[in-house]
């Protein structure tokens, strides 16, 4: 490794200038556009440097607030945007023509983009200089965040579309945010975040390559941007970034002839992870929050655009403007109370690290090659969902017999109460009235429009769906004209066909047998005893296509020996039931990350009891909080288990138990 010429601050030059630090931002957004704003313009007084919009589950899905599936979704893990008058109140007050945005938003980033749009012009913007980017990835949608809309092909179309407008109108504009951040979250190796992000790039371009001017192509080659995932294997993670550089000038030098090498700089902005932050000794967070930035700040010729760390608290609930400003704050240490920023890349020419670089590269490419050969990542889709579930399992499996160490959880698990979650205001609830409050102004909104010129606009934004005309400029009109959130999302619906994506579970028992054998044997005998094979029904009830926690209770009580239904994300309630019915199931279980555990759970056990299944047990996962589980207990859910039941043997154990004839006779 070559000797740094500049070895200590005292030897640096005095007039060497700093580099120019990153965007800073936080990832927020809840309850109502208004709260949303106010805590936008908190945390921008306090230093922020560009917004990162979350969106709640109805606005990323294409539903209105009052839709049925919307019900007990509306606020929780974003901001509902339903119509132009909440993009205006997001906004109020804050230069749409100075700032830079990043909306985290795919299926229906033609929409919010068009809402953006319309609210910026508004206030008088020059349309011409926003600055930002829509996530505009649809792909991982169906891989691991169950955000879609549409099936595959026309969802590519409208990424395309939106980048093409942009290179004509909004030149300023990062069109699409390819992320790979879901796709760690999700269980993907190194090598697979590497290879189905850059599958999912080359999708993109190969489809933009017909809708733009050749002699404009390498120019958009250089505004597709990357959205990533940082986790604790630092090391790793600062290797795999080099390797997505790499790769990424590799492919467009080779695939695409762009010459110009800033047309082939890898921009990519980062959340890190949020997948290891845990339940138990939460304040541990903090540590495992810097550690993971250092992955994609210390590398020069790797660093993010863009940074966004979660809270510590976000495994517990919703994070408050404090904890949102310690995350910001540790971005702002790093960048101007060290010197980081004032040296060339600590990495170049380090054979470690060089080593692994290659190593990820090589398995990367091997990746590639595979989706390649199966059409490109669309058609590829069920086999990379299939390849994340197999690593996801992996992933939990060394944590659930120790081969992976995470303190607090599987190791050191003794602990002195924390200061920092004791009291009632600990964690911020979200308003109890922001569903209601937010219906009644939808409906507002539908009565004081004029509904000549939504229905002439809802008209022809389904002949442009139809006709394969670019879907920005009716999508705009249609914004301007007062269409909903929902009604966009209908005519997309109505005009390309639902969808359900690959679950990636198959009723075929995996290869993993350790620790299992007791497991097999009791789900034998207990079958024995039932008269059948033990059937367990898993299932997502409402919008939350988090899928992995159902992925794995599946696949291992499929690999314990019971029958298993799992249909995948988005049924109703009355669809579970009806699910039950058909199957006989023996339990039920369902899984709820976004906060709408009490309403859908107490719809579903209204339904189960009113179908004559009120002896059937259930059984519930999700972010839970104490109160919230007292509470479901309380209406009959038999078990429910948070992210700190990590064990799912036990929970297996559980689910045999419960529906033992023998255990519930004894009962």
């Amino acid at each position: 490794m070559s000797t740094p010429q500049n070895t200590s601050p005292q030897d640096r030059p005095k007039d060497r200038p700093r580099d120019r630090p990153w965007l800073f931002r936080t990832y927020a957004g809840h309850s109502t556009a208004k709260a949303s704003n106010a805590l936008y313009r908190s945390n921008l007084s306090k230093g922020q440097t560009g917004l990162s919009v979350a969106f709640d589950l109805p606005t990323q899905t294409g539903y209105d607030s009052d839709h049925t599936l919307a019900r007990g979704e509306v606020g929780k893990v974003g901001v509902p945007l339903g119509h132009l008058g909440d993009m205006r109140a997001l906004f109020a007050d804050i230069p749409l023509e100075k700032m830079n945005t990043s909306m985290t938003i795919n299926a229906t980033a033609p929409w919010l983009l068009s809402l953006y749009i319309a609210a910026a012009e508004e206030q008088g913007a020059d349309v011409s200089k926003l600055q930002g980017t829509v996530q505009n990835d649809i792909i991982k949608e169906y891989l691991s965040r169950g955000t879609y809309v549409c099936p595959p092909k026309p969802s590519l179309r409208m990424i395309t579309d939106v980048a093409a407008y942009t290179r004509e109108f909004l030149p300023k504009w990062n069109p699409m945010n390819v992320c790979s951040y879901h796709l760690q979250e999700a269980g993907a190796t190194p090598e697979e975040e590497l290879a189905f992000a850059l599958a999912t790039a080359i999708a993109v371009l190969d489809d933009l390559k017909n809708k733009v001017p050749a002699e404009a192509f390498p120019e958009m080659v250089g505004r597709i941007s990357f959205f990533v995932n940082a986790g604790i294997r630092f090391v790793t993670e600062m290797c795999k970034m080099r390797a997505f550089v790499e790769l990424w000038d590799e492919i467009t030098r080779e695939r695409y002839g762009v010459e110009d090498p800033k047309f082939r700089r890898f921009r990519y902005g980062v959340q890190v992870n949020s997948l290891g932050l845990t339940e138990q000794q939460p304040e541990n967070n903090v540590y495992r929050i810097l550690i993971e930035m250092l992955a994609v700040t210390l590398s020069k010729n790797a660093r993010a655009r863009a940074v966004q760390l979660p809270a510590w608290n976000e495994a517990l609930g919703l994070p408050r403007p404090w904890d949102q400003q310690w995350s910001l704050r540790m971005q702002q240490i790093m960048a101007y109370e060290t010197d980081l920023l004032e040296y060339d890349d600590l990495f170049d020419n380090n054979p470690a690290v060089d080593r692994k670089v290659a190593e990820l590269k090589d398995g990367a490419r091997a990746e590639l090659a595979q989706i390649d050969s199966m059409g490109g990542a669309v058609a590829a889709i069920e086999y990379m969902k299939s390849r994340l579930v197999d690593s996801n399992a992996t992933r939990i499996g060394k944590i659930e017999v120790g081969d992976t160490t995470v303190v607090g959880v599987n190791k050191w698990l003794e602990t002195t109460e924390s200061p920092l979650t004791a009291g009632d205001g600990a964690i911020m609830v979200a308003d109890a009235d922001a569903e209601a409050d937010q219906v009644a102004r939808l409906e507002a909104w539908r009565t004081n429009r004029d509904a000549g010129a939504v229905k002439q606009a809802l008209a022809d934004l389904r002949q442009a769906a139809k006709d394969g005309t670019n879907i920005m400029p009716s999508s705009i009109a249609a914004a301007k004209a007062g269409v909903t959130t929902g009604e966009w999302g209908e005519v997309m619906r109505s005009t390309f066909g639902q969808y359900r994506a690959p679950t990636g579970v198959s009723k075929n028992r995996s290869n993993r047998t350790e620790g299992l054998d007791d497991i097999r044997a009791r789900v034998d005998a207990v079958s024995d005893r039932l008269g059948r094979r033990l059937t367990f029904l898993v299932g997502k009830p409402g919008l939350d296509g988090h899928s992995n926690g159902a992925e794995q209770i599946a696949a291992r009580a499929r690999d314990c020996g019971m029958d298993i239904t799992y249909e995948g994300i988005r049924l109703t309630p009355e669809e579970l039931v009806a699910s039950a019915i058909e199957t006989d199931a023996h339990v039920v279980g369902l899984s709820i990350l976004s906060g709408s555990h009490i309403p859908l759970l107490e719809e579903l056990m209204e339904r189960m009891k009113a179908a004559g299944l009120g002896h059937i047990p259930v059984v519930a996962g999700g972010i839970i909080p104490d109160e919230d589980a007292t509470r479901l207990r309380a209406i009959g859910v038999a078990k429910v288990y948070t992210p700190k039941d990590f064990e799912l043997n036990v929970i297996m154990e559980d689910i045999v138990t419960l529906v033992d004839p023998k255990a519930v006779a004894a009962e």
